[in-house]
């Protein structure tokens, strides 16, 4: 949780460069990047708080198992769901709320149950340590792709 609370700070750093653009690392911007991983961890959040703790069962997950076992996503892979894709132009003046919010669902998930969860559509039914897991690595994953975004070309 503290790693990840971390990520979502060190995603604000980069509020400046949020207009800064390179095609060969990612066809949008560093603001939708910012923005894409907030909608994410506020939705996941609110999905789990209204999950039911009965319907949650464990399943072995070959694609979760590899991204969890190596702390990483492949790029380029899978393309974001449209729910979690945002569909308007960065705003700095917005983003500031949303991280404030963002950072309201970090506490949030710490006090939900244990079998809390949502449902991703590559991992299936990721509980409350598993949604904080995922969490940790897709934000770092946006992250990574943002500072090299962001690369003096040489």
């Amino acid at each position: 949780m503290k790693r990840l609370m971390q990520l979502v700070i060190e995603l604000e750093t980069f509020i400046p460069a949020a207009e800064k653009l390179n095609p060969a690392v990612s066809a949008v911007n560093v603001g939708w990047h910012i923005d894409h991983c907030l909608l994410v961890i506020n939705q996941i959040v609110k999905a789990m708080e209204m999950s039911d703790t009965t319907e949650y069962e464990y399943q072995f997950n070959l694609k979760r198992w590899i991204a969890f076992t190596f702390n990483k996503f492949p790029r380029g892979v899978a393309k974001a769901p449209r729910q979690v894709r945002p569909v308007e132009a960065f705003d700095v003046d917005k983003v500031a709320a949303t991280i404030e919010q963002t950072k309201n669902s970090l506490a949030i998930i710490t006090t939900l149950q244990p079998n809390q969860f949502f449902v991703h559509p590559f991992f299936g039914k990721l509980n409350q340590k598993a949604a904080l897991k995922m969490l940790k690595i897709h934000t770092a994953h946006h992250l990574a792709i943002i500072k090299d975004i962001l690369k003096q070309k040489k």
